[in-house]
């Protein structure tokens, strides 16, 4: 047996979390690890007795506590919501590379149960170069087996706030083994209860990720239990038949329980893992271009088909004539539907409505329409990403900072300019130069405005520009040290213009550089923006195409920049990333 080593790392908000290492026992030419995540209610120790059966000396292995299980501290079965759970992940992954020298592309990870379905999250959201992705019966549908529970433990919610619910699964409906029945009865570090932000939190990350699932193209490996009376296994087939990933492989299991790894006959799926495994870990790294993803694939046939409209006076197309009535009407009383209406749902002064969050309208009525367009999921996500970019402005300007550099700022589609001058115009993280550039001769007189109102007249410059002029940006008689394209690129589908504009910016900046970039890899009102909402191109219907994030990095890595960190919203919306420049 090898020698076990227990640890701590400090995830995103600081909170000190346990985890197990064991040291490769024999020499690999390239460090490489595997990382196993638990089942729900359990920790680490449930799964150390994989380390011996896998078999694999050559590879470090490591296995955490979750957030309120095991021994990692925080309320038993809770977290601030299941996308922290997401986000201590991606803590992580990186506090290994950080901490003992193994990078994400020679990682793999084995998951079971929620911890699989926080894998395939983290995966899908933060589109890392993992090596590859072991999945045993992820929990994208667990069976409550009473109606209406989901709908009723939402209504509860909103009621109660927070609370907490017993796991009804009793440990002979887990494995036939008789001695890891008779282990999960007698483990004092057994988490029974679970929240209901994280129970509701995994329903809706598992729905996004199964109807997402072409967004992965990560080696994937999925084991069904095939007498599971846990979790249903509609959603797990559905989620491998819409994977993108070139290497993928399924295998049922007739007669296992839901604890997959766990089970009593359990060697024919160990085998399965480790040749799985050891086959990428001997190849190289798999990873498909995504460069010509606006020309074929998924997302490039979902616009295709919102740009073409429904026949004249079919059910649909009465719908949507209907919804747009409502909203010509909502316009009358609501001063952020109007505005809309008049400078198209996209424009710059739309997005300045939204951050500043105000309910204005004709009367009660009028604000209370308002507020309810405030309101909507998308401009809820709006705001985290202004928070986010914020966030990763102030970072990387400590990161300047902190290297004697100083921080002049470009960004190159700025609207109004709020979110940069928010986060660098005033205060200890005020920058040395600000320049504003957008292509609206309305956005550039209003961000002059607001240039004063914040009081940076004296390092704040804004200027009428083409995000997209690639020779324009890389002209500017000054290199900015921090650039930031917000909200811009996710308007355009054309990876060749996005493209264009990166290489542009990067051309002005020089090496150590950074630049904070928006994405959208994913959206729940498509429809609804791209039949009702109009655009500020000339009023023309707001189609979007999605990247995802592993496209949207990919653009950004060919410009001649180096992806460093990444913040998203708990919706799966929108990304903001850190990234710095790098020179061939």
């Amino acid at each position: 047996m090898r020698a076990q080593h227990h640890l701590q790392f400090h995830s995103f908000d600081g909170q000190p979390l346990f985890y197990r290492h064991w040291s490769a026992s024999g020499l690999a030419a390239t460090r490489r690890a595997v990382v196993l995540l638990h089942r729900g209610h359990e920790h680490s120790g449930r799964v150390a007795h994989l380390v011996d059966e896998l078999d694999l000396p050559d590879t470090d292995v490591f296995a955490w506590d979750a957030r309120g299980n095991g021994q990692s501290p925080g309320e038993r079965g809770d977290a601030p919501g299941f996308e922290a759970l997401v986000r201590d992940l991606d803590s992580f992954i990186a506090h290994i590379g950080q901490q003992h020298g193994i990078a994400v592309q020679d990682i793999a990870i084995i998951a079971q149960s929620v911890g699989a379905v926080v894998a395939a999250t983290w995966v899908h959201d933060y589109a890392p170069p993992l090596r590859a992705l072991v999945l045993a019966s992820p929990a994208f549908k667990v069976k409550l087996y009473v109606p209406l529970a989901v709908p009723g433990l939402k209504l509860m919610q909103k009621l109660r706030g927070n609370f907490f619910v017993n796991s009804y699964v009793k440990p002979q409906w887990l494995t036939h083994d008789p001695e890891r029945v008779e282990s999960y009865r007698t483990d004092p570090l057994i988490t029974r209860p679970i929240s209901v932000r994280v129970l509701l939190g995994l329903y809706e990350a598992a729905d996004r990720v199964v109807g997402d699932a072409q967004a992965i193209t990560v080696p994937t490996q999925l084991l069904v239990s095939g007498s599971d009376f846990v979790v249903h296994r509609a959603p797990q087939d559905r989620f491998y038949e819409r994977l993108s990933s070139p290497i993928k492989e399924r295998h049922l299991l007739p007669g296992f329980f839901h604890d997959t790894l766990g089970e009593r006959d359990r060697a024919p799926a160990i085998a399965a893992i480790r040749r799985f495994v050891s086959e990428r870990f001997a190849q190289p790294l798999v990873r498909p271009s995504l460069r010509d993803a606006h020309r074929h694939g998924s997302t490039f046939d979902e616009a295709e088909i919102l740009s073409w409209p429904p026949q004249r006076n079919s059910a649909k197309d009465l719908y949507w004539r209907f919804t747009r009535a409502g909203l010509r009407f909502g316009g009358t009383l609501s001063e952020g539907i109007a505005l809309g209406l008049e400078s198209g749902f996209d424009s710059g002064s739309t997005l300045d409505y939204i951050y500043r969050d105000q309910a204005r309208g004709s009367g009660p009525l009028g604000r209370m329409i308002d507020r309810n367009y405030l309101d909507a999921i998308g401009w809820r996500g709006i705001r985290i990403r202004r928070t986010h970019v914020r966030e990763l402005l102030q970072l990387a300007a400590l990161h300047l900072h902190g290297e004697g550099r100083p921080v002049r700022v470009l960004d190159v589609a700025a609207g109004h300019g709020r979110y940069v001058l928010d986060a660098l115009a005033q205060g200890e993280q005020r920058a040395d130069a600000i320049t504003l550039r957008d292509f609206s001769d309305r956005n550039v007189i209003d961000g002059r405005r607001l240039i004063s109102e914040f009081g940076a007249d004296d390092i704040a410059t804004f200027e009428q520009g083409d995000a997209f002029d690639a020779a324009s940006l890389a002209a500017l008689p000054v290199a900015p040290t921090l650039s930031t394209v917000s909200g811009l690129y996710e308007l355009f589908a054309d990876n060749d213009a996005v493209l264009r504009s990166l290489q542009g910016i990067a051309a002005a900046m020089r090496e150590g550089g950074y630049l904070v970039y928006t994405g959208q890899p994913w959206h729940p009102q498509l429809e609804f923006i791209a039949r009702a909402l109009t655009s500020h191109r000339e009023g023309a219907a707001w189609v979007m195409r999605r990247r995802t994030q592993q496209e949207m990095d990919e653009l950004v890595r060919l410009a001649g920049f180096e992806k460093v960190t990444q913040r998203i919203d708990r919706f799966g919306i929108f990304t903001v990333s850190l990234a710095r420049r790098v020179l061939p």
